[in-house]
């Protein structure tokens, strides 16, 4: 101890602060890591739900589940998704697979075969974001019966550094 000094900080109290903040910024879901929300629309035939993170950042592997339940018979279920939704990202799989791949109308198309009313199909997706990607992606989710548009879902998935 040095003469005359009797109490010594080792710290600012001003760091402790600072870090206090950044964990409560990171609690807070703002830097992503928060669970994914739900989203559905009906569109009469059939329901559409969505789950895929609307936060996520710059190289993380993400989950998409997508729900369709069909409220009358659909004769091929056809999954439609534009491709500015995923730009920039790798998709790795998609469980179950389609039975027929395209790309017609602008958009990616999955095509499912037969769903009868009170069935439901249930899509796993798995990607991630590749490090192009910066601020973010939005585009569309459709769900088709054949050619025959049911309705889509607008989705914005903010991308961080």
């Amino acid at each position: 101890m040095i003469s005359g000094q009797r109490w010594h900080r080792h710290a600012s109290p001003i760091s402790f602060l600072i870090l206090a903040a950044i964990v409560v910024f990171a609690l807070s879901g703002l830097a992503g890591g928060q669970p994914s929300p739900l989203r559905s629309k009906d569109f009469g035939a059939a329901r559409l739900e969505v789950k895929t993170p609307s936060v996520i950042r710059n190289g993380e592997f993400f989950e998409t589940r997508i729900r369709i339940e069909a409220t009358s018979d659909i004769s091929n279920v056809v999954l439609a998704v534009s491709p500015s939704l995923w730009t920039d990202m790798t998709i790795n799989t998609m469980i179950p697979a389609a039975a027929e791949e395209s790309f017609k109308g602008g958009a990616y198309r999955f095509s499912y075969g037969e769903l009868r009313a009170g069935e439901t199909l249930v899509v796993k997706i798995d990607g991630q974001i590749n490090p192009p990607l910066f601020a973010g992606t939005e585009g569309e989710i459709a769900l088709f019966d054949g050619d025959r548009r049911l309705g889509g879902m607008p989705l914005h998935i903010k991308v961080l550094p």
